[in-house]
């Protein structure tokens, strides 16, 4: 009898998850340098080819809700109403995310451990700061969509990496208010402070497109 799909998916993404989870571990244990494939698929109790079908590379475990984090960003644009626009439509997903506690504005103990993990590796600095540039085309690509401009649009690829930069510096500042302070919530706090300021100067930018 075959698996109904719901249940493979489920447990697709259980297998997923369990890899991940364990690698996290591992990685704030030993250092992301310091731990091999080998010994995650032995942790995990999966086979090496298992670890690889759902992460082709070693810091794909680390970064394991990039692409999820990517399709956010997309639907926000995507779904906005047509009274909001772009620029100001990230601005409230800003605010939606730390509304409703997502893992992507998490400022806590948990998430430092993240942060010290990346900043101890020069594999996994270098794929953030790929990360970042991907983002920036994700996003330029979806505000010429809402503006119904080419992709190739500067001015849509100027928004992307002020947007990115706004962002950028907002999840700094936040875990540098978590570890002053240990508090999530003054963290939070500072996170969407910088994206308001942000977006004034970025609407002032932008006039005169139509992401504004």
């Amino acid at each position: 009898m075959s698996i109904p799909s719901d249940l493979r998916s489920r447990k697709r993404l259980a297998t997923r998850e369990g890899i991940s989870n364990v690698a996290t571990r591992l990685f704030a244990e030993r250092g992301f340098d310091h731990v091999t494939v080998d010994e995650i698929a032995i942790a995990a109790d999966v086979g090496r080819k298992t670890v690889f079908n759902y992460f082709p590379r070693k810091e794909d475990m680390v970064f394991d809700r990039d692409e999820e984090g990517r399709e956010v960003l997309r639907e926000a644009l995507r779904q906005r109403d047509a009274k909001v626009a772009p620029i100001e439509m990230l601005r409230l997903l800003a605010h939606r995310l730390i509304a409703e506690q997502s893992p992507y504005v998490d400022f806590s103990s948990r998430s430092e451990g993240f942060i010290e993990t990346i900043q101890a590796s020069e594999t996994l600095k270098a794929r953030a700061r790929a990360i970042r540039a991907e983002l920036a085309q994700v996003v330029t690509v979806a505000l010429a969509e809402c503006g119904g401009r080419d992709p190739d649009d500067p001015d849509a690829h100027l928004a992307a990496g002020l947007l990115l930069a706004t962002w950028t510096v907002a999840f700094i500042e936040a875990h540098r208010a978590f570890r002053r302070g240990r508090d999530t919530e003054e963290a939070k706090a500072a996170f969407l402070a910088i994206i308001d300021k942000a977006t004034i100067g970025l609407k002032a930018a932008m006039a005169g497109t139509p992401y504004v």
